[in-house]
């Protein structure tokens, strides 16, 4: 999962649909605000879905991608595991 996220492309991916309003934006969107060929961004953004770290809703004929919080959540208690009793 951290493999996944430590892409700088996913990394930015993940980041503007953090920031997206209503939490999700169009692939269409996407590339255009990454500037990526869409068979690039797709790779990307099946990775991060294959990983737990995006959801997927299909609406008519575009994707529609929003941060995945159970992922998200695992990410963080990674990263921030709980603290150690002294000694320990």
């Amino acid at each position: 999962m951290l493999r996944t996220i430590a892409d700088p492309t996913r990394l930015q991916l993940f980041r503007l649909l953090e920031q997206a309003p209503d939490g999700e934006a169009c692939v269409c969107d996407l590339a255009d605000a990454l500037g990526l060929r869409q068979s690039t961004l797709s790779h990307h953004l099946k990775i991060m879905t294959e990983a737990g770290l995006l959801d997927r809703e299909r609406r008519g004929t575009w994707a529609w991608f929003s941060v995945n919080h159970e992922g998200l959540q695992r990410i963080r208690s990674i990263l921030d595991p709980a603290p150690r009793a002294p000694g320990d």
